[in-house]
């Protein structure tokens, strides 16, 4: 299969219609159409249930969507890795979720900084899921990740801080006096829906709560009474007056990861990474 093919697949496979897919590669719909019917001969499966109606995948589609994404995130990666080792300034890009591990990051770059042979750290702040993203295509070189939040399937990790969650909640909440709060009774606030975060497209999910795409958004509109949201302990910190939190001891632990690609030789990589492991 080749990269163009794959490009190709995954626009038709997010967009699920061959008109808009067609315009999001900037061609003309028949080629698009033929190349796809193409790769599903050469393949021997189908990837698309097609219906005067809709589009859907198949199961095999979905498999391959999934890898597409991998290959094409591999190969931006590597042109955009090549290209930074070749640069005059050495330097690493670490990526992580802004306002997420706040004490943690800074701690590691003031001490990687004393570190003999140090070279600059270009920080990107970024929103839920991004670092990750920011990662596999090399926009990256190392991320704070944090599971299970975050997928770290496909890098090398290091474990570096586990923390248990709470819900924040609106000051004065009836909620806001229990000891701890179980998932199903967070879940049941009908009237302080969950978050949507985006998703890997940009897109948010169906469903009743606001959308939403950082923090300081969220806190401002559970300050409002229009939401609640269970996020890990060591947020609490960014809370104001107007917020109020209760452990939920049933949600999943969350565990700060430091997360490079396996086939990294960057000496500054190695450096950092071991840093943040002493810490």
């Amino acid at each position: 299969m080749e990269t163009r093919e794959l490009r190709y697949f995954v626009a038709v496979a997010e967009e699920l219609h061959f008109g808009r897919a067609a315009q999001r590669l900037t061609m003309a719909q028949p080629p698009l159409s033929r190349a796809i019917q193409q790769l599903e001969r050469r393949l021997g499966v189908v990837l698309l249930h097609r219906t005067a109606r809709a589009i859907t995948l198949t199961e095999a589609g979905s498999v391959l969507l999934r890898e597409a994404r991998l290959v094409l995130d591999a190969v931006e990666a590597a042109e955009r890795r090549t290209r930074r080792a070749a640069a005059d300034q050495p330097g690493v890009v670490l990526a992580t979720k802004a306002g997420a591990s706040r004490e943690l990051l800074s701690k590691l770059l003031h001490a990687y900084a004393a570190e003999p042979g140090s070279v600059v750290v270009e920080v990107m702040l970024c929103g839920p899921g991004e670092p990750e993203s920011l990662l596999r295509t090399g926009r990256a070189d190392v991320a704070l990740l944090h599971r299970p939040y975050d997928t770290t399937a496909g890098f090398d990790t290091e474990d570096l801080h586990t923390e248990q969650q709470v819900v924040v909640l609106p000051k004065g909440h009836p909620l806001a006096d229990r000891a701890h709060l179980s998932l199903d009774e967070v879940n049941a606030q009908t009237d302080l829906p969950l978050p949507r975060w985006p998703g890997r497209d940009g897109g948010h999910p169906d469903g009743p709560g606001p959308q939403v795409r950082d923090h300081t958004q969220l806190f401002q509109l559970i300050a409002l009474g229009l939401a609640c949201a269970v996020v890990p302990e060591s947020l609490r910190d960014q809370l104001r007056d107007d917020h109020d939190i209760v452990p939920v001891p049933d949600a999943p632990a969350v565990t700060t990861v430091i997360a490079w690609p396996p086939h990294s030789r960057s000496k500054a990589v190695a450096d950092l990474v071991r840093t943040a492991t002493r810490l």
